[in-house]
């Protein structure tokens, strides 16, 4: 039973870390999607054709 207790500490590091890396991950998605939202109607406010895609 002590060796539960010795790895309790460790476990729930571990999870924290998971939940936090996981946040800001899911965030910069959604902040990604939000900002191309944005910039694809202010290009269609300009008459300007939609940005490619350009990643490779």
């Amino acid at each position: 039973m002590d060796y539960l207790w010795a790895l309790l500490p460790t476990v729930v590091v571990l999870g924290l870390l998971i939940f936090v890396l996981r946040s800001i991950l899911r965030m910069d998605r959604n902040e990604r999607k939000a900002y191309a939202k944005v910039e694809a109607e202010e290009r269609a406010k300009r008459g300007l054709a939609p940005r490619g895609d350009t990643s490779v």
